[in-house]
């Protein structure tokens, strides 16, 4: 436990630590007017108190990524504390916070747009497509995930009622009551994405937020107190069933995301940069939810390795016996907190995926209303941009198994913080401050996300040799190009000064 208790301890001296020195770096002052001020229109741009920005962030970034991530990334061991901890301190919360300081002095500015504006038009307009890309994905993630958990709360007269009057016809593999809770949620995301930000999400996020934290201190409670499991201590082996196909790097790297870092975070951010009422809410709103997030994925890490005996133990439910991490999910909160505690766990669960996939849509229609100059305000005006999202997202699950789709989502997310980072890279050198907080995590993550692409099975599958190199040379590549650019930007700024 030694091993976990450091990490724990890391993790929130780094939020009062680390978090500020960040805030030093940005210059945070509560001088500069915000956009809920400054643009405010009653729909995005609505100010909100900062409880409810904090949680609604961690609502919007959790999804099922510290839960379900953790679980499937503890399957490689207690070096997975490691990543989860350093990860989510400097990569991470480090992203969180200057893409959300950078949206925000950018009138709320939505990523793409960011994007072209710190690495280029071409880049922008690339990164538009490739980030809403991603939207669309995570947005039929946390349809498919959730609808399959919601249908197994059905009556089993009610799920054999659905089943007998379709004849119990699937379509790719999705049962008629997984069809009707996909169609439920999709009625819900519709609603909750084109109606102002106050009014959906502002009242019922803080709730599932609260519920989020409240199930992360019980099962810690769980693991300090009960007395009855062992979590490991730290070793560098790499315990999954199948080292050679899931190797630790790249892939553990790939596994956990949301409690480490997540391209998507940065995606989430400008939807309360439109919220905050001044600057000083940026460490505890995007910086702090960071750190929520890889102190639940932290949590539940552990207890994935301790409940099941030891971390092979939870291999060979994952791999061995097939099990789901979600259903590893409903065991442990079942066994650990008692079987009504357990409902409002899974509740919890369920809600942090919904609510992570609207606002995945809303970001979505931000993006190319942003790009296209749509002004939002009007209903007609919304649904237009929304309804071809909505379209894509329902092709993709009735299309892609599961299993596929997770696996891509999580490759689109680790690369979408490349471009975030590399921008904030170049953010930092025309400020004068310190680029090389940005500048090792845009390398490592550049080099992860190359190698996965080269070597992973869903990917182009190369030898691990032959694709670590071309990782190796392709991140040597884009590091150099970048030197070059910082370089100029410093040129500039002598020649402007």
């Amino acid at each position: 436990m030694i091993t976990f208790l450091i990490c724990l301890t890391l993790l929130v001296a780094a939020y009062f630590v680390y978090g500020k020195y960040l805030e030093k770096v940005c210059g945070i002052s509560m001088v500069h007017k915000v956009p809920s001020e400054s643009k405010f229109d009653g729909v995005d741009y609505v100010p909100m108190p900062m409880w409810k920005t904090f949680f609604i962030q961690l609502l919007n970034i959790a999804g099922l990524g510290p839960i379900f991530g953790a679980v499937s990334g503890a399957a490689y061991g207690p070096v997975a504390f490691l990543w989860i901890t350093f990860g989510g301190i400097l990569f991470g919360a480090m992203h969180d916070f200057v893409a959300g300081v950078m949206s925000l002095r950018e009138g709320g500015m939505s990523l793409p747009d960011i994007i072209k504006r710190y690495l280029g038009r071409g880049m922008g307009w690339f990164n538009l497509i490739f980030t809403v890309g991603l939207m669309v994905l995570v947005g039929a993630v946390f349809m498919s995930q959730p609808a399959a958990l919601m249908a197994g709360w059905l009556p089993e007269s009610a799920s054999a009622w659905l089943n007998e009057m379709t004849g119990g016809a699937t379509i790719n593999g999705f049962s008629t009551p997984i069809i009707c809770m996909m169609a439920i949620i999709l009625v819900y995301y519709i609603i909750a994405t084109l109606f102002p930000v106050d009014k959906i999400i502002g009242k019922i996020y803080p709730v599932f937020g609260f519920a989020l934290v409240a199930m992360a201190v019980g099962i810690l409670g769980v693991l300090l107190f009960a007395g009855r499991y062992t979590i490991p201590e730290l070793d560098f082996e790499n315990h999954i069933a199948d080292p050679s196909k899931f190797p630790i790097f790249p892939t553990l790297f790939i596994t956990i995301a949301c409690g480490a870092i997540s391209g998507f975070h940065a995606t989430q951010s400008p939807i309360m940069a439109r919220c905050l009422t001044n600057e000083k809410e940026c460490r505890p709103v995007f910086y702090g939810a960071m750190i929520s997030e890889s102190i639940i994925a932290l949590i539940w890490a552990a207890i994935a390795m301790a409940f099941f005996g030891d971390v092979e133990g939870l291999n060979t439910e994952l791999y061995t016996n097939g099990k789901a991490a979600a259903v590893l999910v409903d065991v442990i909160a079942n066994e650990t907190l008692g079987r009504w505690i357990a409902y409002l766990v899974m509740f919890g669960v369920v809600g942090a995926a919904i609510t992570s996939g609207d606002t995945a849509f809303r970001s979505a229609r931000l993006m190319i209303a942003d790009a296209f100059g749509i002004e939002q305000r009007t209903l007609w005006k919304r649904v237009a941009v929304c309804l071809p999202i909505f379209a894509l997202a329902l092709f993709i699950i009735l299309a892609t198994d599961s299993q596929t789709l997770w696996r891509y989502f999580a490759w689109f997310n680790q690369t979408l913080s490349v471009f975030t980072l590399w921008a904030i890279c170049i953010f930092l050198v025309r400020r004068g401050k310190p680029v090389v907080i940005a500048m090792l995590p845009a390398i490592w993550m550049t080099y992860i996300c190359s190698s996965f692409l080269f070597t992973g099975q869903q990917m182009l599958h190369l030898s691990p040799v032959l694709g670590n190199i071309l990782a190796g040379v392709l991140t040597l590549l884009i590091t150099l190009y970048f030197i070059y650019v910082f370089n100029s930007e410093a040129r500039n700024a002598k020649t402007q000064a």
